[in-house]
């Protein structure tokens, strides 16, 4: 993802061009192939897979702009690709992010809920603590009463 983040789209005439920042350029790679072909210094290539069982039919210019037209539609696939794979990592970025507020709210809850806790384990003895005493106390009201009959 790092390597597509360092690329740009970006259009002519209508066609997406890929251009990686250290230069590359499709256009101009054609543009290089196409000179060796009008100088013939390229070699044709009959078994390739690019081109169609009629291509071997087809003249060198038409063959050119079947590969162009190709071109074409293999670069606004990948401008596609870039773009779903730039949408997928914003995507996975806020995830990210929700995950992180996630985590940080769990553990506040969970320094919340120990709070409460040894609140409550503290009420528990003091509840405890107030019924002894409560007991203690109606033992000495009846002990008195028996005393007073």
């Amino acid at each position: 993802s790092s390597k597509l983040r360092n690329m740009e789209v970006q259009s002519a005439d209508g066609v997406a061009i890929l251009e990686d920042r250290i230069g590359f350029s499709l256009t101009k790679a054609i543009s290089k192939i196409e000179e060796k072909l009008k100088k013939g210094s390229l070699p044709d290539f009959q078994d390739d897979d690019i081109t169609p069982s009629v291509g071997n039919e087809m003249g060198a210019e038409t063959n050119i702009r079947f590969l162009k037209a190709k071109l074409r539609v293999m670069q606004e696939d990948l401008a596609n690709v870039v773009f779903e794979c730039r949408k997928k990592d914003d995507e996975n970025q806020n995830l990210k992010t929700r995950l992180k507020d996630t985590e940080e709210e769990n553990t506040r809850l969970q320094r919340t809920i120990s709070l409460q806790q040894s609140q409550t384990e503290k009420y528990k003895m003091l509840s405890q603590e107030a019924n002894k005493k409560s007991e203690r106390l109606q033992q000495e009201v009846i002990a008195l009463q028996k005393v007073l009959q």
